[in-house]
């Protein structure tokens, strides 16, 4: 019953991220007009929109103010964050460090549910593997990298070319810096544009405080993507300099003490990670009939896998750390939906189509843009024919060897066929053994839910008489075939593996790996192919970005890279079923959620916040909305107001920005970010953190007397 209830829910989302992105047709769809802003307003910092604010806004930033924006926010793993004191203190999102909890809990301790307070800089934990960067430098190297394609022949030669230029650029920036820094070059306008954005890479992180996980993700599963909404979604790090010291900078985002008010200007500094604005319209085509719609249908598969596994054996997911699995899953899952729901809109679709037929026009009116740009549309639109072609193997094949979605048997086939029949130099077998013995198990059950819905999906995308299905279905349903193979294999296991291999019995004989001599030619072929139209497209969309940078120059946003950006919003409500939505949310409302749904459920409390202390005040705005262009990446963007002041932290976006993939619709798209004032709130009365208060409201650093004496050395 849990599993049907389960099923249900996902498909009830499913229907409500569906239901608010269609547009009923107000017009017949031909004469649909794209609007001035639908690529977005994610500026980038080597052309602030100096102009558009002053003209927008009334508001003209100099110089200084986009230096000290640039670096006092960071780009860390996945997500963004900010410097909030001159001693290295820096805020993003719970989420954006939920995932590196449990490597720094201590025995006995479960970091992820009860949260973090380090009471003294000692207590301040260091967390493995983690870094931080901050834009320190962008050289413009286009050129550069341009003349190094010249007189390449072919889509190979190109790609090689131009990796070479850049990879030279990189190695020189470091030798003339001198410095430990980070060079990326990142391709803009889909190769319209290359910059050299240099980072500053600080390596000593660590944590400071974290809110307990019924906090961070406060509703859930089921508030993801939504507003109103209800999450204390925070966490303070602090980086530490080479001599294992707080970090002394002079560029930080000072913290708020009024907060926002609707109608408010903001801007949100972080790196979105990508979008596919600049796409053609049969790019668009190619991403809503196989990209989007197949991995949309491997996300709904992997999620019920994971969640069924965990309701039957919660006790066996904790052990594998499989909320997060279920987090990352789900948070996929539903921006994907969003996604495909935007590609199957006409009306979309339709400005998408106008914006296209006004670049053609520009092209078209230029003699010496057509002469060089003939016939890019459709080449491009030819390729994507090509692409749809090799949609069946692209949905049987989806994410097969990644770690956290598939088969440890089937990964393990793959493998082991590579390790017993490719000749290679003996240090390259030891690399492929060294990869098939570092495949871990997952419990049996779980094995052999993932291990069926990749049958399922050969089923599904090759056909039932495939000779790859056949092999591995036998005659039998996914879910009986699976545990068949799994009883028969020694790959089944990491520790027979291992055994077999030490032993020299592991052999082409074993089932797995007969489903794997059927299986990795047809992958590599696949891979191969979609390698070379991956190719051809690049160069396809470098000249199209050309095009478009010499028709719009950087009046229109470069796509998402996953670098710094800096976009501007109002803080604003908006209508949606039948009402309008808040500019913002208190604690008030909080407790009505957690009273209307009760103990148990995605609105529960942690045990601190069930009787709160009677001077919480409850009034406190907790969650805010803007027009912000926001998107993934963008999770702990810091929100400042005009005068850098730090007055929020992104954290998620509503259903109805859910386009943002592929267009920008501020009228109900809105991006959501906790408010300063209820961080401060909750690290003042619930969670006792005063010395944190201090620094963020003062800059002044709290040390025990033996932590100065070390300071002061």
């Amino acid at each position: 019953m849990r599993s049907r209830m389960k099923h249900l829910k996902t498909l009830f989302w499913g229907f409500c991220l569906w239901l608010p992105l269609q547009t009923a047709p107000a017009q017949p769809v031909d004469t649909v007009k794209a609007g001035p802003y639908d690529n977005g307003k994610m500026w980038t910092f080597e052309n602030p929109p100096i102009a558009y604010l002053a003209k927008t806004y009334g508001f003209q930033p100099d110089g200084a103010w986009f230096e000290h924006a640039r670096l006092s926010a960071l780009r860390i793993i996945g997500c963004s964050a900010a410097f909030v004191s001159p001693n290295g203190l820096v805020a993003t999102n719970h989420h954006c460090i939920r995932g590196r909890l449990p490597s720094v809990s201590r025995e006995g301790e479960s970091l992820l549910d009860d949260g973090f307070y380090a009471s003294s800089l000692e207590a301040e934990r260091p967390i493995p593997g983690y870094y931080a960067d901050q834009l320190i430098a962008i050289e413009d190297v286009t050129d550069a990298v341009y003349a190094a394609t010249e007189g390449a022949q072919t889509t190979a030669e190109r790609a090689q070319a131009r990796q070479d230029a850049m990879d030279a650029v990189a190695d020189r920036i470091k030798a003339e810096r001198g410095e430990d820094v980070e060079v990326q070059v990142i391709s803009l306008y889909h190769g319209g544009k290359y910059s050299a954005y240099v980072f500053r890479r600080y390596r000593d992180v660590r944590l400071v405080a974290a809110a307990e996980l019924q906090m961070g993700f406060f509703g859930g599963e089921g508030d993801n993507f939504t507003y109103p909404r209800y999450a204390l979604d925070f966490a303070f790090l602090r980086v530490y300099n080479e001599n294992g010291r707080p970090l002394q900078t002079r560029h930080y985002f000072q913290w708020s003490t009024g907060g926002v008010e609707e109608g408010d200007l903001i801007f949100v500094i972080g790196n979105p990670g990508s979008t596919s604005r600049l796409a053609t319209v049969s790019q668009l085509e190619y991403l809503r009939d196989v990209q989007v719609d197949h991995t949309l249908r491997f996300l709904n598969n992997r999620l019920a896998a994971f969640r069924d596994f965990y309701a039957g054996d919660p006790e066996a997911g904790e052990a594998i750390d499989i909320r997060n699995i279920i987090f990352g899953i789900s948070n996929s899952q539903k921006a994907y939906a969003g996604r495909q729901a935007t590609l199957d809109d006409k009306m979309i679709m339709a400005r998408r189509a106008d914006a296209e037929r006004q670049f053609r026009r520009a092209l078209e009116g230029d003699a010496g843009l057509q002469a060089s740009y003939a016939g890019l549309f459709d080449r491009i639109a030819a390729l994507q024919e090509e692409k749809k072609a090799l949609g069946p193997a692209y949905g049987a094949f989806r994410l097969i060897e990644n770690p956290r979605f598939s088969s440890a048997t089937l990964r393990r086939a793959i493998y082991a066929y590579r390790y017993l029949t490719r000749r290679a130099p003996e240090e390259a077998r030891a690399e492929l053994r060294d990869q098939l013995l570092e495949v871990q198990d997952w419990p049996r059950v779980l094995e052999q839910r993932l291990l069926a819905a990749r049958f399922a999906e050969f089923s599904t995308y090759l056909g039932t008489g495939d000779e790859l299905t056949r092999l591995c279905l036998n005659g039998q349903a996914p879910a009986a075939a699976a545990a068949a193979l799994l009883d028969a294999s020694v790959l089944a296991s990491a520790g027979a593996t291992r055994q077999a291999l030490d032993a020299g019995t592991l052999t082409l004989d074993d089932p797995a790996l007969r489903i794997a001599a059927a299986f990795v030619p047809r992958y590599g072929d696949f891979q191969s192919a979609s390698e070379g139209l991956a190719a051809q497209e690049a160069d396809l969309n470098g000249a199209l970005g050309r095009a478009r940078f010499d028709v719009y120059g950087t009046a229109v946003p470069p796509d998402a890279t996953f670098s710094p950006r800096i976009t501007d919003g109002i803080v604003r409500g908006y209508a949606y079923n039948g009402t309008m939505a808040p500019p913002y949310t208190t604690f008030f409302g909080m407790y009505d959620r957690y009273y209307a749904n009760g103990p148990g459920t995605d609105w529960d409390l942690p045990a601190r916040w069930l009787h709160p202390p009677a001077d919480l005040d409850l009034s406190t705005p907790l969650d805010f909305i803007s027009t912000a262009d926001t998107i993934g990446g963008n999770s702990g963007s810091p929100a400042v107001n005009a005068k850098l002041e730090l007055v929020g932290l992104n954290f998620d976006r509503n259903i109805e920005g859910l386009s943002r993939d592929y267009i920008y619709l501020p009228e109900q798209g809105r991006n959501i970010m906790v408010d300063v004032r209820a961080i401060r709130e909750a690290l003042d009365v619930m969670y006792d953190a005063d010395r944190i208060v201090l620094e963020i409201t003062t800059g002044r650093l709290t040390a025990t007397e033996a932590e100065a004496d070390a300071l002061m050395q």
